[in-house]
This record gives C-alpha cells, sequence and structure tokens, in this order.
C-alpha cells in the first residue's frame, strides 16, 4: 500500500469522530496554542526566513499598499481574477495607475505565451496561513488558477491576519478536510528556490522569484 494510500485510509477511518493530533504536532509538544501576536510573529519569521516579504497595512488602505509594491517593483502588467474581492478592490483602486490589468480567468491556451512572457506580477487572494513553517495555503479556482501564482516572475499574495492558524493540523480539522479531502488546495512557503549539486539556493527557476505578503490587519 502507498503512502498516499495510508493517508486516505486514516482519514477514512477517522469520519464520524474527531480528528487527534499527529505526535509530532505543535500543539502536543507545547500543550497550548500561541497567541494572535505570536502567531503572527511566527509566521512572518519562518516566511521571511526564505527571502518572503511580508508587508503590514491595515485592511481598509490594502490597495494602497498594493499599488506602492507595483510602483517600487517596476510592474507594469499585473495579471488578476475578476471574481474574488480581493481582486474586485484591486481593479478599481488601480484603474486610474500606469499599470496594465491582465484577466487570468481565461482558457490558459489563448493566453499562455502572454502570461509567460508578458507578465510581470501576478494577485491572488489566499485563503489562510500557518504559523509553524510560514507557509500560505491557496485554493486555486478558475478566476483565480494555479499559474498565476507559478507563473509570473512576482507573486502577490493578499492574507488577513485573522487566518493565520497554529499548524497545518489546525487548518485540516477547522476546514473538516477529514469528512471532504481538498481536490486543490496549495501550499506555498517563500519564492520558487532549488539547488544545484554544490548546494548553492538559486531563486526563480521554478516559479516567481519574488513573494509579496500584503498582510492586512484590523
Amino acid at each position: 500500500m502507498s503512502a498516499r494510500d495510508n493517508i486516505l485510509g486514516r482519514l477514512r477511518d477517522r469520519q464520524g469522530g474527531p480528528l487527534s493530533a499527529p505526535d509530532s504536532d505543535f500543539g502536543v509538544v507545547t500543550g497550548r496554542q500561541w497567541s494572535r501576536h505570536e502567531r503572527l510573529e511566527r509566521f512572518e519569521h519562518w516566511i521571511s526566513s526564505v527571502h518572503g516579504e511580508v508587508i503590514h497595512c491595515n485592511s481598509a488602505g490594502w490597495t494602497e499598499t498594493l499599488a506602492k509594491v507595483l510602483a517600487d517593483k517596476g510592474v507594469k502588467r499585473l495579471a488578476l481574477g475578476r471574481e474574488h474581492p480581493v481582486a474586485q478592490q484591486a481593479r478599481e483602486a488601480l484603474a486610474d495607475h500606469e499599470v496594465e490589468l491582465v484577466d487570468a480567468d481565461r482558457d490558459i491556451e489563448g493566453w499562455k505565451r502572454e502570461l509567460f512572457d508578458g507578465v510581470e506580477a501576478g494577485l491572488t487572494s489566499t485563503r489562510g496561513a500557518i504559523a509553524e513553517t510560514g507557509s500560505l495555503w491557496l485554493w486555486p479556482t478558475p478566476d483565480e488558477p494555479r499559474l498565476l501564482s507559478l507563473v509570473p516572475p512576482l507573486h502577490i499574495a493578499v492574507l488577513d491576519a485573522d487566518s493565520v492558524e497554529d499548524t497545518f493540523f489546525d487548518v485540516v480539522t477547522g476546514q473538516g478536510w477529514a469528512s471532504a479531502m481538498p481536490t486543490n488546495a496549495l501550499l506555498i512557503s517563500g519564492p520558487s528556490k532549488t539547488s544545484d549539486i554544490e548546494q548553492t539556493l538559486a531563486y526563480g527557476v521554478h516559479g516567481p522569484r519574488e513573494l509579496v505578503v500584503i498582510l492586512r490587519d484590523a
């Protein structure tokens, strides 16, 4: 039996009853939860340690932060969806800026060359983040396809502070994945990185060279 079958089997066995934390989980090791401040601090520490950039702002003014990021990074063409509130607010705020907005909710065959050769950044929402590992978790949709966070050199992700969980286990239990396994959940722990035989790290080889997290707080 494969590792995947073992995992799925354990999850199916738990249907109808609560999940228990794995032995290696943070909650078992410490016996307590992090405070909100600790949670955000740990998330930023770990994602920054792998060259992710976190920019704090209040929820009301996050589009001003987005516009500044685009100006500072020299972004002229931004790919984004149209249906999610993050995309809608960004489109409204950037209407008078010198940034061309590229629709991402299209059949990839119709704009593949444009995506790979003519888009400098992709903007996505997030469903939350994990403090223990400094990871974002996204749920790609036709409006915000996976390629939006994978292909452009710069990925800008919008994260709400209250959606940061302690551990991946907390995400699994909070979202009820034991009874309804997600088919499209995506974990991101920094910009794309790889290393050669000499263990020299290189960024942007298999994905974005830069990751900017706009962290919205009340």
